[in-house]
Formats: C-alpha cells, structure tokens, sequence
C-alpha cells in the first residue's frame, strides 16, 4: 500500500511541475506574439545601451507609413475601440459651463465628491477599457515639429519644480492649460497601469504628480517617474479626458524623458472623454497619441530606458 505522505507528496510535485510548465508556455507564446508583431509591423531598429547591456531597440510604426490595407484595419480598430468605450457607458455629458474665474472651493469639493462616485461605479470598465487601448500596436502618425510649433508658454520643467515633480531614468509627463481635469495613464512592459488609482507600480514608476481632481489650477501637470532600474520594453502613455470644466478645447503637451532628453509631443484632445493611447516604444523612439487633431513630435532621445 501507497504511503498516503509519499502519495500527496507525489500530487504536490506534480501539480507544481504542471504550473511551471503552463507558466512557461504563456510566457513563450507571449514572446512569440511580440515577436510576431515586430516581423509584421516594426520599422525601425537599432543597437543601443541599456543598464550596461547592449540592447536591440524598435521602433513600432505609424499608421500612414503602412500599407492601405493595414491603414484600413486600423482605422477598424480605432472605431471598435470608440463602440467599446461608449458600449460601457464611460462617455460623460458635458456640465453646464461655469462661470469663468478660479473656482471656489464649494466647486472644487463637488467636483472631488463627483469623481470618486463616477470612479466607485465606472472604475472596472474603465480599466476594462484602458486593457483594449492597451493592446494597439500602430501609431496615428508623428509630424516633426520646429521651433515655431512649440508653445512658448508651456514650460513643463518650471511647472514640475513647482508642484515638486521628480526626475529620473525615465519621466513621462502630461501638461495642460486650463481647469479640465486630464488624467495620465502609463501602461508598464509588464502591463501594469500607472494612474491616479494605482499611483506606484511593482516595476518602480511613480505617479508623484497628480492635479484637477479638484479644479485648482489652470496650468496643471502630472507626472510619472522611473528614479532609475527602469524595466526595459515598450511604455504606453494614455490620457483620460475625465471632466470638461471650462469652455474650451484642451492644447495637452506631452513630454517624455529618457536620461535627460527631452523630446515633446503636442496634440489637440478631442472632448470625447476617451482614454487616448499614446505609445512609447523600444528606446523612446516616438510618442504619438491615438486619434489626435494635431501632433508634433520635436526629435528622438538619444538616451536608455527601454520605454
């Protein structure tokens, strides 16, 4: 007769070789898949450092630079992505536009009242809906910008200094100029979300700046930061419109920074509310945002990150 110890121990080890081995085929067919999309769809590679390893870094492509068909196909996502987005019920009516001036603070409370009753219904679709966005793999298109394209008035390091924003490795950061209330959304290489509910992520990143809950600035910014060991892969980087405050189109600037290079990308956000994906992939090589009016993008780091 079978030892009942010896029996279970048996089962124990089985069970756990059977977890590993399912591990490991999830993890290879996830390999294989990126590998897939890269033969498919990347544009451009390069040799760079990273963490003191020499690294192959791609860059994924935009949508004009594919074929009319794959442009096709993305234009086809794009709509099932904005049907799923209002499938689940995200899409807010706009207020009645105050009057202009700095709110009051019986304005701001409401307006932080409001948000956590919309996020304690709306929080699971939401994220449901940021995986989605999440899984794009084409840019909407990058346009070099000049000196000229630049909004002088826009100064993102001064606004980080002054709402304690910190640097490091990798630093994504989101600026606007007006009391909206834009949310950043920073999708990691191991797929966790960085955003206002989930401000410090498993890999390091940091949201150490977060403004407009409460409408209490007209020259606001967010902020994410790797301070260093910055995972390498590729980063997403998508911004909620969540809540219109005053009567105007939102101008949002976009920086990204790997080792100190700024690169800046600028895009008008259409008043759907939508989470508009922009992505970051191989070194940095390209920001651009999902369905943007306008972008620019100044130059390509030339630092590491892996983002």
């Amino acid at each position: 007769m079978v030892d009942p110890l010896t029996l279970g121990g048996s089962l124990g080890l089985g069970g756990f070789g059977v977890y590993l081995l399912n591990r490991y085929w999830q993890q290879r067919q996830a390999q294989l898949r990126a590998q897939a999309l890269l033969e498919k769809y990347s544009t451009q590679s390069r040799i760079g450092l990273h963490q003191g390893r020499m690294r192959l870094l791609v860059s994924m492509p935009q949508v004009g630079e594919l074929p009319l068909a794959e442009q096709e196909a993305w234009r086809e996502r794009d709509e099932r992505r904005n049907q799923h987005f209002l499938d689940l019920g995200l899409l807010q009516a706009d207020d009645e536009p105050p009057e202009e001036g700095i709110p009051s603070d019986e304005e701001r409370l409401e307006a932080l009242e409001s948000r956590q009753q919309w996020m304690d219904v709306h929080e699971p679709p939401l994220s449901e809906h940021a995986a989605v966005v999440a899984e794009e793999h084409v840019g909407s298109g990058v346009v070099v910008a000049t000196e000229a394209d630049e909004e002088p008035e826009v100064d993102m390091d001064e606004r980080l200094e002054r709402e304690g924003g910190a640097s490091g490795e990798v630093q994504i950061s989101l600026a606007w100029d007006d009391y909206n209330d834009l949310d950043l959304h920073l999708f990691c290489p191991s797929g966790e979300r960085i955003y206002f509910n989930n401000k410090k992520s498993e890999c390091g990143g940091h949201l150490d700046v977060d403004m407009n809950v409460r409408p209490v600035s007209n020259t606001p910014v967010e902020n994410v930061v790797w301070h260093d060991d910055a995972p390498l892969g590729t980063y997403k980087v998508g911004v909620h419109f969540y809540k219109h405050h005053r009567k105007r189109q939102d101008q949002a600037d976009v920086q990204v920074s790997v080792a100190g290079h700024h690169p800046r990308s600028q895009s008008r956000i259409p008043r759907d509310h939508q989470v508009r994906s922009s992505h970051a992939n191989g070194d940095v090589l390209f920001v651009d945002r999902r369905r943007s009016q306008r972008m620019s993008h100044q130059r390509r780091p030339q630092g590491t990150g892996g983002v």
